[in-house]
């Protein structure tokens, strides 16, 4: 089966027992029977203890399945390893309200990542930046020679640029093509080959030398279109919802209150699929809020719009996301769920996630300006607390009014 054969529509899947939805799972993906071993966590404590430092065990996730997703015209079964309660129910709601109306169309730029020199005590900053202007060619070079496996699959240093900071300070970037690696040890070593070099060059001193989580060159943009007649429900009209939707994304236009728990509805979807597939989500957080406040003023990673019958909703973020290297080495259970999604680059993989994004953000709008957010979530809060504190579950639901 062609890995985009499969789709990501699977009726009833949260109804189904565990041992169901692993089975439908692995008849959807193609996969047999053992590679559902990785389920169980794929991360022996004997190989944690080479990944970080002090290792007394692990710690596990509750890894879900977001159903629905359409992107670019592909169908995609989600993984999203997450904590909170109905971050993977509503991104596979809110998918699904999507899908039926064409699903996301989603593009990424090419994988570059910026390595960062500091260079320090800059008598002259404009002779400086002219300096290693003039050198371009030889410092993308010496970048390459530093990293000659990358250079072989494609990809490499590709732009140079310097920038006065003031306080007899430059920061030199190299914008380097990190192929399907996230990127960080890539850009690492690149600026620490070059950083003598750009010193000499500048009459200067080599201070940092480390990529940059502001991966601007490496943003994802991810758009929807909804007909407002679609967004009706029980005894809210499409028209006033949408209307909501679009107030709501005003609000954070205006306020960096509201702004920041805006983007942490996105964050919710985006962070879900990085953790899953075994990249850096600090990483993802640390270029988003950075993009976020690049104004000087922190503002929504995302806006929605009524146009004409339409609600329209719009994505941009940086997303520097890897399909190998990593903990992909030794997590059974991140390699297994990029086999889950089926994707086959890390501009791929920036596209997915940046679908699950906007749709945790709309499936958030769309409660908050209706019947609010507390409904569903506590209900499915209530449903976690039910097997230690029954007697708590039992009241939270019947403030709720029991389960919809």
């Amino acid at each position: 089966m062609s890995r985009k054969s499969k789709s990501s529509r699977i009726s009833g899947f949260h109804k189904l027992t565990l041992s169901e939805r692993r089975e439908r799972l692995r008849e959807a993906c193609g996969l047999e029977a053992k590679d559902l071993a990785a389920l169980e966590g794929g991360l022996p404590p004997e190989e944690a203890d080479h990944l970080i430092e002090n290792v007394v065990g692990t710690f596990a996730l509750p890894l879900g399945v977001a159903t629905n997703f359409r992107v670019g015209g592909h169908d995609y079964l989600v993984p999203m390893a997450v904590e909170e309660p109905s971050v993977v129910a509503a991104a596979s709601h809110a998918a699904k309200i999507i899908r039926a109306q064409g699903g996301f169309s989603a593009e990424a730029d090419p994988p570059e990542m910026i390595a960062q020199i500091q260079l320090c005590e800059v008598a002259d900053a404009d002779a400086a930046a002219a300096s290693i202007a003039a050198a371009r060619a030889d410092i993308l070079a010496d970048a390459d020679r530093a990293q000659p496996g990358l250079l072989a699959r494609g990809g490499g240093a590709r732009d140079l640029s310097v920038r006065p900071l003031g306080d007899r300070m430059l920061a030199v970037h190299l914008a380097i093509d990190c192929r399907d690696a996230m990127g960080a040890n890539l850009c690492n070593t690149i600026a620490e080959a070059v950083a003598d070099k750009l010193a000499r060059l500048a009459r200067g001193r080599v201070g940092l030398r480390i990529l940059s989580n502001l991966a601007d060159r490496r943003r994802v943009r991810v758009r929807c279109r909804i007909t407002t007649g679609a967004l009706a429900f029980e005894k809210f009209d499409g028209a006033e919802v949408a209307a909501g939707i679009a107030a709501a994304t005003r609000f954070a236009e205006l306020d960096p209150y509201r702004a920041a728990t805006h983007n942490k509805g996105i964050l919710n979807g985006v962070d879900a699929v990085a953790v899953a597939t075994g990249n850096d989500w600090r990483q993802v957080e640390a270029g988003a809020h950075a993009y976020a406040a690049a104004s000087g003023r922190y503002a929504p990673l995302s806006s929605w719009r009524v146009e004409g019958p339409d609600l329209v909703g719009a994505l941009e973020m940086p997303l520097a996301l890897g399909i190998v290297g990593g903990a992909l080495r030794t997590h059974a259970c991140a390699r297994l769920c990029l086999r889950i999604l089926g994707v086959e680059s890390a501009q791929e993989l920036a596209r997915v996630a940046g679908a699950a994004g906007l749709a945790t953000n709309f499936a958030a709008l769309r409660a908050l300006a209706t019947e609010g957010i507390q409904r569903g979530h506590m209900e499915l809060h209530a449903r976690s607390v039910a097997r230690s504190e029954p007697e708590r579950a039992h009241k939270i639901l019947s403030g709720l009014g029991g389960y919809r």
